[in-house]
């Protein structure tokens, strides 16, 4: 008899984490793991036997992880937003069209401040004062080394990438789909793009991102030699196969520029990023936080691709990967 491990075994989930100082890595790949079983549960595929790895960076920037037995909330290592399980049956709330366009509104505006040309004030020197005042692990990412005693040596943005693009070329012979939350957007856009352009990736899915936030646009555009004043977007990673799902919460304060369709152009596979509105249901007692990767990851829109691609027969392309990439375009209204 053919077990599952076995049918399953051409295939696997990376995930990379996002900001800010995490449990150990194997608390934390445990909880991304239960969060992903939530999910397809939500979607009556609970039985589904998956591979899945995480990549885990904050030992680079931290000297130590967030500990669930520190009770002390003024201890540095004490955990406030620990994994909980939300209700078997999501919560379906309708994302807001007037925050949507409110959204839309405060991109244009901020890009047009950003991407002026013939501004007198220094934006670079902006990007990097709200980098540093509101995404310290980003400023470390893209200007200093490691944080962390033991790595203070290496370049942070080497290191991260090295740290990603050595898992996936120890999967390279697999089918693979990534997942990448909040600034581990950042670093698996810039993998695929530079360092790993050779691997195949079947689907990348983004939650929570940051990537179309100009300071981070600008980042891309200068590291590919791009000119923002000629060009209003950047290529999709060339080795994206089967889709690019970006998918945010309209509370989520990171990922405020949530449509990125508009910001990256498709790759010569007709691939580019599909953005979709999803609720973040993560909620620790009353703290409720839209930008937490359990809620996203146990989101039945997230689901639906997980369960894709652990369906997918191996060497044969299903019919269901057009229905849902035309079904998510419908339902974000791109017709």
């Amino acid at each position: 008899m053919i077990s599952l491990a076995h049918i399953f075994r051409d295939r696997v989930i990376i995930g990379i984490h996002g900001l800010q100082n995490k449990p150990s890595r194997k608390t934390l790949e445990k909880w991304w793991k239960q969060a992903i079983r939530e999910g397809l549960a939500r979607i009556g595929h609970e039985k589904h036997f998956f591979a899945f790895t995480l990549v885990y960076w904050a030992g680079y920037f931290y000297n130590a992880p967030l500990d669930p037995g520190v009770t002390d909330s003024s201890n540095p290592l004490f955990l406030e937003d620990p994994y909980v399980p939300g209700p078997l049956k999501p919560v379906k709330v309708p994302p807001s069209d007037f925050k949507r366009k409110v959204l839309d509104r405060l991109e244009e505006k901020i890009d047009n401040i950003f991407f002026r040309e013939d501004s007198f004030i220094n934006f670079e020197s902006i990007s990097k004062f709200i980098m540093k005042s509101l995404f310290r692990d980003l400023d470390v990412y893209y200007h200093k080394n490691c944080v962390a005693d033991s790595r203070n040596n290496l370049c942070a943005r080497d290191a991260l990438r090295k740290e990603l693009a050595d898992v996936i070329r120890q999967y390279r012979k697999k089918k693979i789909l990534l997942i990448a939350h909040s600034m581990g957007s950042i670093i698996a856009y810039d993998v695929l793009t530079r360092e790993v352009p050779d691997v195949e990736i079947e689907y990348f899915l983004t939650i929570g991102s940051p990537l179309g936030l100009p300071v981070i646009m600008k980042k891309i555009f200068e590291e590919q030699g791009l000119d923002f004043r000629k060009e209003k977007t950047v290529p999709a990673p060339e080795n994206i196969r089967r889709g690019w799902y970006n998918f945010s919460d309209l509370d989520d304060p990171v990922a405020v520029n949530y449509n990125l369709a508009d910001d990256f152009r498709e790759n010569s596979r007709g691939i580019g990023p599909v953005d979709a509105v999803v609720y973040n249901d993560y909620k620790y007692g009353k703290i409720r936080d839209r930008h937490k990767s359990y809620g996203y990851l146990r989101a039945p829109e997230v689901a639906e691709i997980l369960h894709l691609f652990l369906s997918e027969k191996r060497g044969m392309i299903s019919s269901m990967a057009g229905g849902i990439y035309k079904t998510i375009r419908y339902l974000t209204g791109k017709k």
